[in-house]
């Protein structure tokens, strides 16, 4: 009897820690966010768990391959865009519940190369020769046919009259931190990213910044998809405030909107 007693209190204890407050609210958001987004979003999604105790898993990419994963079936809450076309995209496949939407940050492009680069200072305008700056090397941006950053890059090169020389001499990269990561292993002699990457790779540095009338406006819209979880709005909330902003700005981001309290 003793033994069949001490059975009946474990499994009441157990039952009771399955049903407990704790474990009822044990939440996870599901976010796919555009690859530049990372170290800012990690912190800011960090900061709604202590807050929330919800939890979070994050799927970082290029945004032309998280909207695609939406569009066949993947499971997403929220989905946050490095450009409007991605979300436009996404919009017109019915899987972005297009009322949630908000053009939340904007971003600006810049020229980099590798930390010990004797390169510095170089003046980005009309007439910019980017295939002579490069010489023999390569020139690492993201794929110019899809990914956000590639596409504002070329964008760019063509306004200022470079891209044509030029094109030839460029590593076309999954996303803008594989893009990164080459010109700072020395794999790429120059990358053409966002200054946000630029700012969390010690092995780069900023030589130039692309003018923002030469390129469409970055902006990273964010919106929760039709299949998203009840508690995705709140965290749409949460992006949208004072505390958000704060940690975004840290990291260079520009806060496109009017922030919540």
């Amino acid at each position: 009897m003793i033994r069949i007693a001490g059975l009946f209190t474990a499994f009441a204890i157990l039952a009771g820690a399955s049903l407990s407050p704790a474990g009822a609210e044990d939440k996870t958001i599901t976010v796919f966010a555009a690859a530049s987004m990372k170290n800012a979003l990690d912190e800011v999604d960090a900061a709604y768990t202590a807050r929330t105790g919800v939890k979070f898993s994050v799927s970082y990419a290029a945004s032309s391959v998280l909207a695609r994963q939406i569009e066949q079936g993947a499971p997403a809450d929220v989905f946050v865009s490095a450009d409007t076309d991605w979300m436009d995209y996404a919009t017109a496949k019915k899987t972005i519940n297009e009322s949630t939407r908000v053009n939340l940050l904007g971003n600006s492009i810049v020229l980099i190369a590798p930390k010990d680069s004797r390169l510095d200072n170089v003046v980005i305008a009309q007439g910019f020769d980017l295939a002579k700056l490069v010489g023999d090397g390569r020139i690492a941006t993201g794929d110019v046919k899809s990914v956000p950053v590639g596409k504002y890059a070329k964008a760019a090169l063509e306004k200022l009259g470079a891209w044509q020389a030029a094109e030839p001499k460029f590593a076309m990269a999954e996303s803008v931190r594989a893009a990164l990561t080459l010109v700072a292993r020395g794999e790429a002699n120059l990358g053409i990213v966002y200054s946000t990457d630029a700012k969390v790779e010690p092995g780069v540095k900023i030589v130039g910044t692309f003018p923002a009338d030469s390129h469409p406006a970055i902006i990273y819209p964010v919106a929760a998809t039709t299949t998203a979880k009840s508690e995705t709005s709140d965290y749409l909330a949460f992006l949208r405030s004072t505390a958000a902003k704060t940690i975004l700005e840290k990291y260079g981001f520009k806060f496109l909107i009017s922030p919540t309290t």
